[in-house]
C-alpha cells in the first residue's frame, strides 16, 4: 500500500517544502535572539560569572558563529555527497544535541560546547535548507517562498526578545534556561515533515537517478500530472540538457578559480558571498545582540526598558520582513539590495551623531538617546524591507546547479564568519569606540549601493537554468549596461534558450531516454496505488 507521503502533490507537498525551511529558518532565527537575554539574566552572571568579562561574553555568544561557519563547510561537501534532505536532517540532530548540551549546562565549557554544536547544525540546515526549496519551487514564486523562510527568521527572533522581556522578573535560573529549552519544539514539527517531503529533483538528475527525479518533478506539479505530462517532460528536458551542457563545459578547479570556465562559476559564488558579507557587515547583529546592553551603557535606560524597546524593535523588525513578501518578485533582488542600504547607512550615521552629542552634553543625552533610539528601530525597518531575506534568495538562485551547493554553503559561511566577527567585537568596539563603532557601519551601508548596481545580475522572474545563460552572454563583471541581465521581468533572450534545450533533449532522448523512464515511473506510480 502506498505511503501516505507519496500522495502528497502539488501545491501540498510545496507548502510542506516551504514550511521545512520556514521552521529550520525559525529554530536559526531564534537562536540568534535568545542569547541577548540570556547574557543579561542575573541567574546566569551567576552561574557564568566570567561572561561579565567582555571578552568571554563575546566568545560565548559568537562560538555560535563559529560553529554555523563549520557547519556551512560541511554542507559545501555533503550536500552534494547525501543528497538535500539528509543534509538538513543531519543538522536538525546537531541542533538538537546543541539545544540539549545548553539546557543543562553548569560550566561555562559545556555551554559553549553546546552552543557550538548547535550552531553546526544551523550552519547545515541554514545552507542547504534554501537550496532545497529554490530546486523544488516554481521560478514565478520562488522569491517570495525563500523569503517566507527568511521572514519565519525575524520572526521567531522577535519571539526570542518577547520571552526575555516576558521573564525579566523571574531571577531563578528559569529565566534562562526555559528560552533555551524552547527551541526544541521546533523539532516536533520538523521531524514529520522530513519523512514526507521527496530528495530534490535536480540533486536527482545530478546524481542520475533520473526516474525518481521524474516521478518527483511530476508529484511537485501536482496530481493531475503524469509522467507523462508535456510541462513535466519539458522541464525534465530542460534540467536533464543544462547539466548535461555544464558537464561538457566543465573544467579542472583552478580554471574555474582563475575564471577560464563558460559559467564562471567562481564569479557567481562571489556574488552570492557578497550578498552574505553586506547582511552580516550593516550592522544586524551588533544590534541583535547587543541591542538591550547598547540601550542601557550609552543610552542609559534601565533593564527593564531595554527588554521593552529591543522586543518592540523586533516587532517591528518582523512586521517589515513580512513586508518583503509583497516586493522581492515584482522589484527584484538588485533593486531591494540598492535602496535599502543606503537608508540603513542614514540610520547608522544619525544615531553615532546622537550618541557623540549626549556624550559631550549630558543635558541632552536623554533627548539624543531618545532619538538614536528611533534610528536604529527605524534601522530594523529597512533591513527587513530589504537584507532580511533578499541575500538568502539571491544565495540560493545564482549558483549553477554543479555548484550550487557549494555556492550556497560558501555564501552561507560568510554569514556566519561575518556574524562571529561582528558579534565577538560589538562589545569591546562599543566601549572602546563607543559612538564612532556605528560610523564603521553607516560606511559600509554608503558603499553596497553602488557595488550591487555594477555587479549584481537580476535573478528575479527566472528559471535556475535561466541563470546559465546570464553569464555565458555576459562575461564582463560589470553588468549595469546590460539590460537582459538587470531588468525583472523574464528576458525573451531567456524563453527562447529554454526552448530550444526543450527540443534539444526532446529530439536527442525520445528514444533512448524518454519512453524506458516513463515506462519505469509509470509502474512506479501504479505500484504505490496499490
Amino acid at each position: 500500500m502506498a505511503g501516505f507521503h507519496h500522495k502528497i502533490t502539488g501545491t501540498w507537498l510545496i507548502v510542506l517544502i516551504t514550511l521545512l525551511d520556514a521552521v529550520n529558518s525559525c529554530w536559526f532565527g531564534y537562536d540568534q535572539g535568545v542569547f541577548a537575554g540570556v547574557l543579561v539574566s542575573p541567574d546566569f552572571l551567576r552561574q557564568f560569572p566570567a561572561t561579565q568579562n567582555a571578552d568571554v561574553s563575546g566568545i560565548t555568544s559568537s562560538c555560535f558563529f563559529l560553529g554555523a561557519f563549520f557547519g556551512a563547510i560541511g554542507a559545501f561537501v555533503l550536500g552534494d555527497k547525501l543528497g538535500r534532505r539528509r543534509t538538513i536532517a543531519l543538522g536538525v540532530l546537531c541542533n538538537v544535541i546543541g539545544s540539549v548540551l545548553q539546557i543543562f549546562s553548569w560550566q561555562l565549557p559545556q555551554m559553549i560546547v553546546g552552543r557550538l554544536v548547535n550552531g553546526l547544525g544551523i550552519g547545515l540546515v541554514s545552507s542547504m535548507s534554501p537550496v532545497y526549496l529554490s530546486e523544488c519551487a516554481n521560478s514565478k514564486i520562488r522569491g517570495m517562498l525563500l523569503a517566507v523562510g527568511a521572514c519565519c527568521n525575524v520572526g521567531c527572533f522577535c519571539i526570542a526578545n518577547w520571552i526575555a522581556y516576558g521573564l525579566y522578573h523571574d531571577n531563578s535560573a528559569f529565566q534562562w534556561r526555559f528560552p533555551l529549552a524552547f527551541q526544541l519544539v521546533f523539532l516536533v514539527f520538523l521531524a514529520p515533515i522530513l519523512f514526507m517531503v521527496p530528495e530534490s529533483p535536480r540533486w536527482l538528475l545530478l546524481v542520475d537517478r533520473d526516474e525518481e527525479a521524474l516521478l518527483v518533478l511530476s508529484r511537485l506539479a501536482g496530481h493531475v500530472k503524469s509522467v507523462e505530462d508535456t510541462a513535466v517532460m519539458n522541464e525534465y528536458n530542460s534540467i536533464k540538457t543544462a547539466i548535461r551542457l555544464e558537464r561538457e563545459d566543465a573544467v579542472p578547479l583552478m580554471d574555474v578559480l582563475c575564471h577560464r570556465d563558460k559559467a564562471q562559476n567562481f564569479r557567481r559564488l562571489i556574488l552570492g558571498c557578497g550578498t552574505q558579507f553586506m547582511q552580516q557587515f550593516s550592522g544586524i547583529n551588533a544590534l541583535g545582540f547587543y541591542l538591550p546592553t547598547l540601550l542601557q551603557d550609552n543610552v542609559g535606560y534601565d533593564q527593564q526598558m531595554s527588554r521593552l524597546i529591543s522586543a518592540l524593535s523586533s516587532t517591528v523588525y518582523v512586521i517589515c520582513s513580512f513586508g518583503c513578501l509583497m516586493f522581492i518578485d515584482r522589484f527584484g533582488r538588485r533593486k531591494m539590495m540598492m535602496y535599502s542600504p543606503a537608508i540603513m547607512g542614514v540610520c547608522h550615521l544619525v544615531a553615532s551623531l546622537c550618541l557623540q552629542a549626549g556624550e559631550n552634553d549630558a543635558s541632552k543625552k536623554q533627548l539624543m538617546g531618545k532619538v538614536a533610539t528611533s534610528m536604529f528601530i527605524l534601522y530594523h525597518v529597512f533591513f527587513g524591507l530589504g537584507y532580511a531575506s533578499v541575500p538568502w534568495v539571491y544565495s540560493a538562485e545564482v549558483s549553477s546547479l554543479g555548484w550550487r551547493t557549494r555556492g550556497a554553503a560558501a555564501a552561507t559561511s560568510i554569514n556566519w564568519l561575518g556574524g562571529f566577527a561582528v558579534v565577538q567585537f560589538t562589545k569591546v568596539g562599543l566601549e572602546s569606540l563607543q559612538w564612532r563603532f556605528f560610523l564603521m557601519f553607516a560606511i559600509l551601508c554608503f558603499a553596497f549601493a553602488p557595488v550591487v548596481y555594477l555587479f549584481y545580475p537580476e535573478t528575479a522572474n527566472r528559471t535556475l537554468e535561466d541563470m546559465d545563460q546570464i553569464f555565458i552572454h555576459n562575461p564582463s563583471a560589470f553588468v549595469f549596461k546590460n539590460r537582459a541581465a538587470t531588468q525583472s521581468q523574464r528576458p525573451q533572450l531567456f524563453v527562447d534558450a529554454e526552448t530550444a534545450r526543450i527540443a534539444e533533449a526532446s529530439n536527442s532522448s525520445r528514444d533512448v531516454v524518454g519512453n524506458e523512464i516513463k515506462e519505469k515511473v509509470t509502474s512506479h506510480e501504479r505500484a504505490l496505488e496499490v
